[in-house]
């Protein structure tokens, strides 16, 4: 089966980067992030048989943690979403749950493709940045908490500085800050799954598939 590209011909094979970073204020930082999601999911999925899952872990109780949830309400109010929204502030995916969570959707979802999405800690230089990365994200693992890792692909929001007193950060980070970092993700995550389904119904016209 053959798909169309979403990489030029300079990089390396045409694969997708391993990991990619972009701050919230980066005007490409969608379009960049959404084309790179695109390209892993057409490695992942190349027949787009499995299903499409997004987990967005995270708690309303804190500022900074509920990146997860808000990207959940973002992408929730969107029309036709094409794959399954879990962690919104209204019922979000936490510490508590989280092993309840991925076990309901196990029995679910047939062998989903599971795009996670938490919020982290980390330098003050890098404190607005959003990472896209294939493979599973430990969520909690900053706040010291063993938890399953969760994921074929991750998104990770830096809220604030870590290193001392963590969860006093996360509840004390700018929630202006979070919710922007949380409608470029939702914005992101959704134009990606668009761009793979565009690119199969060009690919489907050409009889390329």
């Amino acid at each position: 089966m053959a798909l169309l590209p979403f990489f030029t011909s300079n990089q390396a094979d045409s694969m997708p980067p391993a990991k990619i970073k972009y701050y919230y204020q980066d005007p490409l930082a969608v379009e960049k992030l959404s084309q790179t999601l695109a390209g892993h999911l057409q490695e992942l999925n190349p027949d787009g048989k499995q299903p499409l899952v997004v987990v967005c872990i995270g708690t309303d109780r804190s500022t900074g943690d509920c990146l997860g949830p808000l990207v959940g309400t973002n992408l929730s109010l969107m029309h036709d979403l094409p794959f399954a929204v879990y962690g919104t502030l209204d019922e979000p995916v936490h510490a508590s749950n989280l092993t309840e969570k991925l076990d309901y959707i196990r029995a679910h979802h047939r062998d989903p493709i599971i795009i996670a999405v938490d919020a982290c800690l980390g330098q003050a230089e890098n404190v607005g940045a959003i990472t896209l990365a294939p493979g599973a994200l430990k969520p909690g693992a900053g706040v010291n908490k063993n938890l399953p890792a969760v994921g074929d692909i991750h998104f990770t929001g830096i809220v604030n500085v870590g290193g001392y007193m963590e969860y006093f950060v996360l509840q004390n980070t700018r929630l202006s800050i979070v919710m922007r970092m949380a409608q470029q993700i939702a914005s992101s995550i959704y134009q990606g799954v668009c761009l793979v389904y565009k690119h199969r119904n060009i690919a489907v016209a050409r009889g390329l598939q």
